[in-house]
């Protein structure tokens, strides 16, 4: 009888159970946003559920990796910082968004708003700057 075979190594990819280092992507746009686009996204990410949260084991790499994914998605997430997390929204906030190469948009009770624009065709508009 002849093992079964894994179809990943057949086509040159490496083993997704490695623990191998993600790569932080470039904050987009790389300059910072001005106040208004803050106001402007702010407003936007109203009415969003929180996607991501900061559970008892705080800011793992798997919360950061989470992020990273819905930023890819939805360009513009909330991340909620539950009570029995050990950090602080404020503390969890700069560390999620350099994690996830976005701008930290703000900050409000225990939620986390962060942004990163997609490459290419993004969704979201941004203010022109002034």
């Amino acid at each position: 009888m002849t093992e079964p075979t894994d179809l990943n190594n057949l086509a040159g990819l490496s083993d997704p159970t490695e623990d191998t280092p993600r790569v932080t992507p470039k904050r987009n746009p790389s300059e910072d946003l001005t106040g208004q686009q803050r106001r402007f996204l702010r407003g936007l990410a109203h009415h969003l559920s929180a996607l991501v949260s900061v559970g008892k084991e705080g800011v793992t790499e798997g919360v950061v990796g989470a992020a990273r994914d819905a930023l890819i998605e939805h360009e513009l997430i909330k991340v909620r910082v539950h009570e029995g997390a050990p950090v602080t929204r404020k503390q969890a906030a700069p560390e999620l968004a350099s994690g996830a190469g976005a701008h930290l948009v703000g900050q409000l009770g225990r939620i986390v708003i962060l942004y990163r624009r997609r490459d290419q065709k993004p969704d979201i508009r941004l203010p022109k700057r002034a």
